[in-house]
């Protein structure tokens, strides 16, 4: 099984990624969102730059955010500092056009820019659709070295819905999800690997990684501790982000989160503007929690929801996902405690 790291790119955020390869995790993801973090492909490049082996991609890449000739280009540049090491994390979108007051884009939309920048990453000409016409388009002097489209680069889909995972079935090297629970983590690659058969694809062919947030508790260190808190609670309080936002419903939760559910309505109803909600509640997403949440992280919700526990606890809980089928297990470090590898590499080597 592989081991890897997520983080939100930041300028000098390839010192992290090159630690991470020192201690022997396989994979670096770097989250494309524009509107909370630095820009994804400068921290990309510096970080291919400054390593020698571990695999670099975004996690993921948003394709209204970013046009397909430009996220062609931004990949082979990138292949050309560190061939054969560069992955394509891409999905319709969920924090990236949540900032912008956006929902998911259409499935069939991604399908189409993808294989745009498939087809430019493979030397061909392509037709591609542009401000109501289509062009064809492809790289114009590869040859001159300037960019790197020999080595192949991988695509892992963010998929959560059957249509989705069809196409990650279909069409792609790799599948992503993101792990809270783990019941729900291993009957999502059940899911996956139905997918896979129904498309006539052994499942053990698709690359299959988990992502998710959490803390190496420490001998009588408690979940909702000060650590904990930090490391696992943005994750937790996402929770609430997708109720308000409708992604989650409420009548699936226990009572006790139901009632936390409607205090929260409360504190984001008030938020300012009123018709850009949004602006407020996103603050922060997946990397701290901000300080009117805080109430609403109990140790509880952090064990059920994030990769949270003992180092005997997590090596079982990481053996689970391992026997189920999934390929990579992603850990997200949140600003400030990147150190936080050094425990999980502990769990991962006795894995």
């Amino acid at each position: 099984m592989d081991f890897g790291i997520a983080l939100a790119p930041a300028a000098d955020a390839w010192k992290t990624v090159q630690r991470a390869e020192a201690l022997g995790f396989s994979h670096a993801w770097l989250y494309d969102t524009q509107l909370l973090c630095a820009d994804v492909f400068v921290a990309m490049a510096l970080a291919a730059a400054n390593t020698r082996r571990i695999t670099i991609g975004p996690g993921v890449l948003v394709p209204t955010n970013r046009i397909a000739p430009v996220a062609a280009n931004g990949l082979a540049s990138l292949n050309k500092l560190a061939p054969g090491r560069i992955a394509l994390g891409i999905g319709t979108g969920f924090t990236a056009r949540l900032t912008m007051g956006l929902g998911p884009m259409k499935l069939s939309a991604l399908r189409e820019y993808l294989l745009v920048v498939r087809a430019m990453l493979r030397g061909e000409t392509v037709e591609w659709s542009h401000e109501g016409a289509r062009r064809k388009i492809r790289f114009l002097n590869p040859e001159a070295g300037l960019i790197d489209i020999s080595s192949p680069i991988p695509v892992h889909l963010s998929a959560f819905a059957p249509r989705a995972r069809a196409m990650a079935a279909r069409e792609c090297e790799g599948w992503m999800n993101f792990i809270t629970a783990l019941p729900m983590a291993l009957h999502e690659i059940r899911e996956m690997e139905t997918a896979c058969r129904a498309e006539g694809r052994k499942p053990e062919t698709l690359y299959k990684t988990g992502f998710t947030l959490g803390c190496v508790l420490r001998p009588g260190e408690s979940p909702d501790g000060a650590r904990a808190r930090v490391q696992a609670g943005p994750l937790a309080v996402v929770l609430f982000h997708g109720l308000m936002e409708g992604s989650i419903r409420s009548s699936l939760l226990p009572a006790e989160l139901q009632a936390a559910a409607g205090a929260y309505r409360r504190i984001y109803e008030r938020y300012e503007p009123s018709d850009a909600r949004y602006l407020r509640l996103h603050t922060g997403h997946l990397m701290w929690v901000r300080p009117e949440e805080e109430p609403f992280l109990s140790g509880e919700l952090i064990r059920l929801s994030t990769f949270t526990g003992t180092h005997d606890e997590l090596v079982d809980r990481v053996r689970t996902l391992r026997d189920a089928g999934y390929d990579q297990l992603a850990v997200q470090l949140v600003p400030g405690h990147e150190d936080a590898m050094n425990d999980w590499m502990e769990v991962f080597s006795r894995v």
